[in-house]
């Protein structure tokens, strides 16, 4: 919901470091997978018990390198393969979070944890099977930026993700009750995402596959 204000204020920035850094010889891939190390370093910290801001630091830190591994690869060229990782590396850190603080306090944790990533899956299977059929029908959008994927808006985006996992690394306590509120949420973007895709995609008198 907030991805589009949002880049309209960090994008301009993103896109000059993502041009001296493609300069400098960094590669839109390598900057991948060292946001997807500081993901799995903040994991690493909350599994163990550490401190909340110490693993928000990583985990912001990642959350940072996915946005320069974009503006990375528009300074030189984009390809299938990196959107590929991109996304990969996004799926791994954000079930890794929630897996972290269910190791780190089974007892309280593990079934607020199952149900965030249970979310997580069916809001990730709406999101990416809108993407497969928008590619069969040749549509494209750039609201959410220049992208590999289509990516449709919804309640919940990436914003609003960061916002939960940095509130949960600072205020681990509150980990189940706000995993419940956020999974509710999450399931409640993915419905909508299901209404979008049945209007958009549906049959219509003038064939089956009419957009």
């Amino acid at each position: 919901m907030l991805d589009g204000v949002m880049r309209k204020v960090i994008d301009p920035v993103v896109n000059i470091w993502g041009l001296q850094l493609f300069a400098r010889g960094w590669s839109a891939d390598g900057m991948t997978l060292l946001g997807l190390g500081f993901g799995l370093t903040a994991a690493v910290l909350i599994a163990f018990g550490m401190p909340g801001w110490l693993a928000l630091l990583p985990l912001l830190a990642g959350r940072l390198a996915d946005g320069l591994d974009g503006a990375i690869a528009r300074a030189g060229s984009k390809t299938d393969f990196g959107g590929y990782l991109d996304l990969m590396a996004d799926f791994v850190f954000y079930g890794a979070i929630p897996f972290a603080f269910a190791w780190r306090a089974p007892e309280a944790n593990a079934l607020a944890a199952s149900f965030v990533l249970l979310s997580f899956y069916v809001n990730g299977s709406t999101f990416l099977g809108y993407a497969i059929l928008a590619e069969k029908r040749g549509l494209q959008t750039q609201s959410r930026g220049v992208k590999s994927l289509y990516f449709t808006s919804g309640l919940l985006e990436g914003t609003e993700t960061i916002l939960f996992l940095a509130a949960i690394c600072l205020w681990p306590a509150a980990f189940s009750p706000l995993s419940w509120l956020f999974g509710a949420l999450c399931l409640i973007t993915a419905l909508s995402r299901v209404a979008l895709a049945r209007r958009v995609f549906a049959p219509t008198p003038d064939g089956p596959h009419s957009p």
